[in-house]
């Protein structure tokens, strides 16, 4: 499992949600703290707002969901499927996720500091103007993934394949291109600076 960068263990839960009585109709809005959810369906949801806080979710499908304002703060996910999920505005600061599947995942501003994705198969995902600050992205990969504008300071980067990504407007202070697989990788003219200097060249 992803493990927490601050080394602090995963939230214990203290209760269950039965999938027979729960109406995930009625997210929206909604409150959670430290609940374990499994073998919940939340495929095409729409939901605004909710406030999942230490839970759990394992083996849930977030097929074509859509999430804006909500907050998923330091959750776990387990073997959960995000296919062509969408995350607008929402905080999902110091969430792990283990074994999960993100094809087309699409992240749209809100901040994801200290998230644990090490690992991660993120081909084919975007994520615009989206805080990832300190995240651990050890090994993930973004083959021709899209990450435009977005914070990845301080963000744990070593072994991660970004080979033929959009990189472009992203903080790349982080990067250490002899660590990290960026060939093809599209950047502009700052960024191109900023790899400059980290491999030692001086710019005249």
């Amino acid at each position: 499992m992803s493990e927490r960068r601050d080394r602090t263990p995963v939230p214990a839960t203290t209760s269950v949600v039965d999938p027979a009585t729960w109406d995930p109709l009625g997210v929206s809005g909604s409150r959670h703290e430290s609940v374990l959810f499994t073998d919940v369906d939340l495929s095409d949801l729409e939901e605004r707002g909710a406030v999942f806080d230490g839970c759990t979710f394992r083996g849930i499908r977030f097929n074509a969901s859509t999430h804006r304002d909500a907050a998923f703060t330091n959750c776990t996910f387990i073997g959960c499927n995000f296919f062509d999920a969408r995350f607008t505005g929402c905080k999902l600061v110091g969430s792990t996720f283990d074994r999960c599947t993100f094809d087309l995942l699409m992240v749209e501003g809100g901040d994801w500091s200290w998230v644990g994705l090490s690992g991660a198969d993120l081909r084919k995902a975007t994520f615009r103007s989206v805080r990832l600050r300190e995240a651990d992205l050890t090994g993930v990969r973004f083959e021709g993934a899209t990450i435009r504008d977005t914070d990845l300071s301080s963000a744990l980067l070593h072994g991660a394949s970004f080979h033929g990504a959009d990189l472009r407007g992203s903080d790349l202070s982080a990067l250490d291109p002899l660590q990290c697989d960026v060939r093809d990788a599209l950047i502009d003219v700052e960024q191109a600076m900023v790899i400059a200097v980290a491999l030692g060249l001086r710019i005249g």
